[in-house]
């Protein structure tokens, strides 16, 4: 039997124990709620799971990090108390490229949303593992613990070195922690950040711009002559004006080769409109403020300042051809930092040896697109050098209530991963088939 098919048969026999991983993870609560979080009690399991492999982790505090809090890619203003990094290094025989598998234990909170399952209950439901991280990414993560798990049990000899991290504070732009990583020293031949891909390859990511604009109007219900109109009247012809915004985007930018399935590669969209708390225990006015948030996304290759000279240039003209509605301009602040878009070239071996295993355990070759949103892996690519794919299962709900992961779709993933393991790092003994 090659080594090939004796992993396939193996992740087969032993599915009930990544699903239980995972399970695990996301029951015990990790969410990051900006400028502080929770990771610390998900990170011990993680660091208990790699000390039970005969694997040392380390387990470190962010301000410990030389160099960290003087880095560009830096984003101040969060709050690291007992939320460590973990990272961990098994040396290969030799003669193998190292490998990083890399994964964020942070989610975003459950949200206000109505669940219809326990959000931290990681129930199971036919082909579904529900609950807050179950797909962004607990499940990515208990997929790489598994394959560490695989390799320990088969007694698997690397050649190359394989690396394992979880990193807090991916979500909401944190990057801090995947940043911590690479100055910690965790770093590899190539990464694989296991998001939730959707089994496609994912070299690229789009960049993404969070903009918050508050409106402010005089208000009230009982006046002498005219009836209020508080912001209404301005959100109304903000909104419209939007896609102005939106259609400027599409002319002017170039649009990356992975991305170009796309009919809208630079999508701009209002994530959140808020005048004032409901229900009958608030008065009956005309809101006299308005908090809007506003979200686009970029291509790789597409810098800040020509984004936010392009976004300012709409947003003042815009403004200053309605001055009978705004009297002041509205106020605008950004309230995390610019992600960039990023890729790495379809020719890398990373690329071409992992489509090449995905499509020996999926029977056809794997979708090779730019992953729809932003994420950490421009820290790899961009001020490390590193080459680092996306790579994960399917799943639905992602930062919604009832997120869940397709349990098919992680087994299939872990497959692929385990033999990329394999075939990138080389296994002392056996051919790769």
């Amino acid at each position: 039997m090659t080594l090939e098919a004796k992993l396939a048969d193996y992740v087969d026999a032993h599915r009930d124990r990544l699903i239980a991983i995972i399970r695990d993870l996301v029951r015990i609560p990790s969410e990051n709620t900006p400028p502080v979080g929770a990771e610390l009690a998900c990170q011990n399991y993680v660091a208990h799971f790699l000390s039970e492999l005969g694997w040392q982790p380390c387990l470190y505090h962010l301000g410990e990090v030389p160099g960290l809090a003087d880095h560009p890619l830096f984003w101040k203003g969060r709050d690291y108390k007992n939320r460590p990094n973990i990272g961990a290094r098994h040396k290969g025989s030799d003669g193998g490229r190292s490998l990083l598998l890399s994964g964020h234990i942070d989610t975003v909170p459950q949200g206000t949303q109505p669940w219809t399952r326990d959000a931290f209950g990681g129930e199971v439901d036919q082909n579904r593992l529900y609950g807050r991280g179950s797909n962004d990414m607990k499940g990515g993560v208990g997929t790489n613990l598994f394959v560490l798990e695989v390799l320990d049990g088969l007694g698997v000899q690397l050649r190359g070195d394989l690396v394992f991290e979880t990193v807090v504070d991916e979500e909401f732009g944190g990057v801090n922690g995947t940043l911590a990583g690479r100055l910690k020293g965790f770093n590899a031949d190539a990464a694989i950040i296991s998001e939730p891909s959707f089994l496609r390859i994912c070299p690229a990511q789009r960049g993404g711009r969070i903009v918050h604009i508050t409106l402010q109007a005089s208000g009230g219900v009982l006046t002498e002559g005219k009836f209020p109109a508080g912001v209404v009247d301005q959100l109304t012809y903000f909104l419209a004006a939007v896609k102005d915004f939106a259609a400027a985007r599409r002319s002017k930018a170039q649009v990356h080769e992975l991305y170009a399935h796309h009919t809208n590669p630079v999508p701009v969209s209002i994530t959140k409109v808020f005048t004032s708390p409901w229900g009958t225990r608030e008065p009956i006015t005309i809101p006299e403020t308005c908090q809007i948030e506003m979200y686009w996304q970029a291509m790789p290759g597409e810098s800040q300042d020509q984004i936010e000279r392009e976004f300012f240039h709409w947003f003042r003209a815009m403004v200053s051809a309605r001055p009978d509605l705004f009297a002041a301009e509205p106020r605008v602040e950004f309230p995390i930092r610019w992600l960039p878009g990023s890729a790495i070239l379809k020719s890398e071996p990373l690329v071409r040896e992992l489509s090449d295993c995905a499509a020996r355990v999926l029977g056809q070759q794997p979708p090779l697109v730019g992953i729809e949103g932003p994420c950490d892996m421009y820290v790899f690519h961009q001020g490390f050098g590193i080459p680092a794919v996306l790579w994960g299962a399917k799943g639905g709900n992602t930062h919604g209530a009832d997120e869940y992961l397709e349990i098919d779709s992680a087994v299939a993933a872990a497959k692929t991963l385990l033999m990329f393991v394999c075939r990138w790092c080389g296994v002392d003994g056996e051919g790769w088939s």
